[in-house]
């Protein structure tokens, strides 16, 4: 029974023109040069196969790669407002049709013509089902149904989705497609602006289907995708041609005619000829961005600054006792005259002390132990997992010798968080955090917070990898009401603890009186911009 058509809804975007010499049904090959990105690379007839034999979902972000180093070109905008929530969910793709119809392509095409950082491609090829070993048999001998919808599992697909349109992080499987099984090590993907998600049976679910802002179907003719499997399967998944073609007739063209060109009737818009049809990538391109354009999220700086004045400090601050000790180490650090050597060292001192300050929150039960006269004694132990470090780059790195002397094996995560000169925005340009990071106690450290929009992303940022609010400590050497209030507004169980707060801040949003910018210099005393000696310059002096 033949598929019914797509509907008005969807409409049927015109083929691609032929190239010359071509016949009726070839599609137009983009020029290599064409599609030269950052992101990228070439797309084109010169450029060899892939040589993979696993599923492959990847995060974009805006990269330019050299011969000795990675510069990230730009970093992703808040995907939260002042409240620490998420008001806009990302906007995500689906894009469905039959085996080797090109959806990859399209995907990596509409990345490249998109222009926008931090994209995320989701492949349902990862998302098979883990097969029993009577299944896994059948499947050597291609006798298993791999394009039957029961094949995938959407459970895990859907939670995964609705978490990367949350702006979470997620995990996610990697299928060896030669074992026919799942890798023991799971892909971990962070959330982003844009989620492309492709797979033959992305429209046969319709829980899905309610989790997709648009819909793509890539129409290739059949005779073109029995081409393009032959060519993968046997160059990237180590299958032979007989095998190949017994899947196809067996499984592969019943199951597109039952389940996925019936899909075709959902989509948003039908693609004809796949990837080589540019004029359809640019419409769906220009609608996109008119889309994201409605959903960005703006900062006003100036609406931050004022929200909370005359408000009482919160009860989640908690700031170093003011002794005569820490008072002289203040003054210490604040004269301009003061030269680099003691600024370095009294800031140390000052450090430490806020981190064993920290310490005393974190919770501990009551233990007993022997001591070496064979007397019992009654104390205390840390109830906790583990503690985690985690420096906002670049002045928060300042503080891990501290707590690497206070707290022994901690683990240290970094995240660089830069202000958007142009926009007044934070923009998170690179992360690395620790594996299993969700059940820790984090203690997450920047050396000054002014407006505290960065530490306002970093916490976001945990929170996104399941860090449960109440286990987050923010440490500051300095900080300025502004950015006290800020922090615990939008995260009223956050635990905040510096050494002092400064009530004003500046017109560039300096704290007033402020100790001067801080920089990496200060774990080792090399030179470098911010120290009392050095006016501040360059990323380091954003507000923070």
């Amino acid at each position: 029974m033949a598929a019914p058509p797509a509907s008005a809804d969807a409409p049927r975007l015109p083929p691609p023109p032929a190239a010359a010499g071509d016949g009726p049904h070839r599609p137009a090959e983009r020029s290599e040069t064409a599609c030269e990105d950052r992101l990228l690379p070439p797309v084109g007839t010169g450029r060899s196969p892939r040589k993979r034999t696993t599923s492959q979902c990847k995060s974009e972000p805006p990269l330019l790669r050299t011969s000795k180093r990675t510069i990230y070109t730009a970093g992703r905008p808040p995907w939260y407002n002042e409240h620490g929530t998420q008001s806009k969910e990302a906007f995500a793709i689906g894009l469905g049709g039959g085996s080797a119809s090109g959806k990859t392509t399209v995907a990596r095409m509409i990345i490249e013509a998109l222009d926008v950082p931090w994209v995320v491609l989701l492949s349902m090829d990862s998302f098979y089902k883990v097969l029993t070993t009577q299944q896994q048999e059948q499947a050597a001998h291609n006798n298993f149904n791999f394009d039957h919808p029961d094949a995938f599992d959407f459970d895990l697909i859907v939670s995964t989705l609705k978490k990367l349109k949350q702006g979470k992080s997620v995990k996610v499987p990697v299928y060896d497609f030669t074992t026919h099984s799942r890798k023991k090590d799971w892909k971990t993907l962070y959330g982003a602006n844009v989620i492309i998600f492709e797979g033959i049976m992305a429209f046969a679910d319709k829980t899905l289907l309610e989790l997709l802002d648009m819909k793509i179907f890539v129409d290739t003719d059949s005779d073109i995708r029995l081409v393009r499997r032959l060519r993968r399967d046997i160059s990237e998944r180590g299958r032979d041609i007989e095998g190949v073609i017994k899947q196809y007739n067996k499984f592969v063209k019943p199951a597109f005619d039952q389940y996925i060109q019936p899909t075709m009737r959902v989509a948003d818009i039908v693609v004809p000829w796949g990837s080589g049809n540019t004029v359809a990538i640019d419409l769906i391109v220009q609608h996109m961005h008119s889309q994201l354009e409605e959903r960005k999220l703006r900062w006003d700086m100036a609406a931050l600054a004022s929200a909370h004045q005359c408000h009482p400090l919160p009860r989640t601050l908690s700031v170093l006792k003011s002794t005569p000790q820490v008072r002289g180490m203040h003054t210490i650090i604040r004269d301009k005259e003061t030269s680099r050597d003691e600024f370095i060292f009294y800031s140390k001192r000052l450090m430490r002390l806020l981190i064993e300050h920290a310490l005393s929150f974190l919770p501990f039960q009551d233990c007993v132990v022997q001591t070496p006269q064979g007397q019992d004694y009654a104390g205390k132990c840390y109830a906790g997992k583990q503690i985690t470090g985690v420096s906002i780059l670049r002045a928060g790195e300042t503080m891990e010798p501290a707590l690497r002397a206070v707290c022994k094996d901690v683990r240290i995560g970094t995240i660089l968080i830069q202000t958007n000169q142009l926009t007044g925005e934070p923009e998170l340009h690179y992360l690395r955090l620790p594996k299993d990071i969700s059940d820790d106690h984090v203690i997450l450290m920047d050396c000054t917070v002014s407006t505290g929009a960065a530490a306002m992303m970093a916490v976001r940022v945990l929170l996104d990898h399941d860090v449960p609010e109440d286990k987050i400590f923010l440490l500051s050497l300095l900080m300025a009401e502004m950015g006290v209030h800020s922090v615990a507004y939008a995260f009223p169980r956050v635990r905040i603890i510096t050494t002092a707060v400064d009530k004003r801040v500046n017109d560039l949003f300096r704290i007033i009186p402020g100790i001067g910018e801080a920089d990496p210099g200060l774990t080792s005393g090399a030179p470098g911009p911010g120290g009392p000696e050095s006016p501040p310059q360059g990323p380091a002096s954003c507000p923070r």
